[in-house]
């Protein structure tokens, strides 16, 4: 067994690069409808490697358009604002986490379920009248752990991969076994060292466990989302043993067969433009 500390993780995270600017201010201002969107079409801007990668994403099968998108401004113009503040934070966080060796982890598979569980959490987080790019962005971040496992820690995460191929294990169950640590608690650590909000921090550290004390609400929506998520499988990695939604979350959400039907048919439009994504 590879035992991982916190206080391991703590100094991996230290080492981890910052977010840019404007992304911790689009984190701090989710609330904020009167952003403006030269203001930040500026700001994105004056980040060339941000600015890049945000071009790309806007020009990409999942964001396609019938004009070729040149600028941020025209990004904003043709997606919307919240697109393409979603798009900026998927750029930036991808960034942090270069694509490396570890063996059993798609870096890509991994990006298609964030997004996934984003879309899912802004669906529902629409239909119980909750902030809904509050609701999407903790969906894009949830699994944030597990990217510093893949990344600082490649070969003990590698036995994680390995294991749940032959064992019927969650991967939060496997991590547990395994390494003494899980992929909630290292993106609560993360969360914490890149000064995300109070709520954002409970809702990456609680998603596998909302029903503990003080996660609140959005701890909830993003664990439905990620088993509705896992549950489309839109990633090609096998998962043998996805998490189980709780029946207290289940009913904390007012979810019944039939609005679950309307949750799941809204997100399968939304999936077909991310299976067409070469990159997220």
């Amino acid at each position: 067994m590879n035992s991982i500390s916190l206080a391991q993780i703590i100094d991996s995270v230290k080492d981890l690069p910052t977010l840019p600017a404007i992304v911790m201010e689009l984190l701090n201002s989710m609330d904020n409808d009167e952003l403006d969107m030269h203001e930040l079409a500026q700001k994105v801007s004056l980040d060339i490697a941000l600015t890049a990668k945000t071009l790309r994403y806007a020009n990409s099968a999942y964001y396609s358009t019938m004009i070729k998108v040149t600028t941020v401004q025209q990004a904003i113009s043709l997606l919307g604002l919240s697109t393409v503040k979603q798009i900026v934070m998927t750029a930036a966080l991808s960034g942090c986490f270069p694509e490396n060796n570890c063996r059993g982890f798609s870096h890509k598979d991994f990006w298609r379920h964030s997004n996934a569980v984003a879309i899912v959490a802004k669906i529902l987080a629409r239909r119980l009248q909750f902030n809904t790019d509050v609701a999407f962005t903790a969906g894009l971040l949830h699994d944030i752990g597990a990217l510093v496992l893949a990344t600082s820690y490649t070969e003990a995460y590698e036995a994680v991969l390995a294991h749940r191929l032959e064992h019927p294990d969650t991967q939060y169950e496997t991590e547990k076994s395994l390494i003494d640590i899980d992929h909630a608690a290292i993106g609560e650590a993360l969360a914490i060292q890149w000064n995300f909000s109070e709520m954002m921090i409970k809702a990456i550290s609680g998603h596998h466990q909302p029903e503990k004390p003080g996660l609140g609400f959005l701890a909830t929506i993003i664990h439905v989302a990620d088993g509705i998520a896992h549950a489309l499988r839109v990633t090609t990695t096998p998962d043998l043993a996805p998490p189980e939604i709780t029946g207290q979350s289940w009913e904390s959400l007012g979810l019944d067969q039939a609005l679950l039907d309307e949750v799941l048919s809204e997100a399968a439009t939304e999936f077909e433009k991310l299976q067409d994504m070469v990159e997220v």
